[in-house]
């Protein structure tokens, strides 16, 4: 038991590049009764690298807050929900990882839920509110992702005051390659283009109550 998790740990680590956790997780069949323990969720924080995603009109990057709301999620997860649920995110630093790697890694890792954390934009300066994607087409696991999507809109109105902009269908790359394998959603945090949304996004404890309700929105 000591060995796994040991091993745990520097998966977390190797995370950073997705590819090498693809092979690595392949070969290393023993850690899959670990792994099963608790359900296994994988959050895509969108972009990175040379792509910034959106831009906001203060020039905060979609790609830094995907991935600080990612951290926030994955630290409040390990501190409150550890014995049930297990977070791996497709990237742990301001990289880019390919659309297939991000699908890839979730189903190596034969997780329960994919999300994919994005931010909206918009040439129209009045445009806000909250977004969320499911598949477009009949899969396996279609009701499950859409009744999550409706979920996860209806707390973040309820709770958080983000304006609802419905529960959308899309061909999204990452939706499509996970839809078959586990519940995928693709989550649109408000629009970089609004000025009160995106200065809402700057503010640590607004996206840690973000982070927050995103996590129990899941986890039930």
């Amino acid at each position: 038991m000591e060995l796994l998790i040991r091993e745990k740990l520097k998966m977390k680590k190797w995370l950073k590049n997705v590819s090498f956790m693809i092979l690595l997780l392949k070969s290393c069949i023993f850690l899959g009764q670990d792994l099963d323990e608790k359900k296994i969720i994988v959050i895509d924080p969108g972009h990175g690298g040379n792509d910034s995603g959106a831009i906001g009109v203060n020039n905060l990057k979609e790609k830094s807050i995907t991935l600080e709301i990612a951290r926030l999620i994955s630290e409040l997860a390990e501190k409150n929900h550890n014995k049930t649920v297990e977070i791996y995110q497709t990237r742990y630093s301001d990289t880019l990882i390919s659309l297939s790697d991000r699908g890839k890694l979730a189903k190596v890792l034969n997780a329960d839920l994919f999300l994919s954390l994005h931010c909206n934009h918009s040439d129209n300066p009045n445009a806000r509110g909250v977004e969320i994607y499911v598949f477009n087409q009949r899969s396996k696991f279609l009701d499950e992702a859409t009744w999550l999507a409706f979920q996860l809109q209806a707390d973040l109105n309820d709770k958080l005051g983000f304006e609802s902009r419905g529960v959308k269908f899309s061909n999204f790359q990452v939706l499509r390659e996970t839809k078959d394998f586990m519940p995928s959603v693709l989550l649109e945090l408000g629009f970089l283009s609004h000025p009160k949304e995106e200065k809402y996004l700057v503010v640590t404890k607004n996206i840690t109550l973000l982070a927050n309700i995103i996590l129990k929105s899941i986890n039930n």
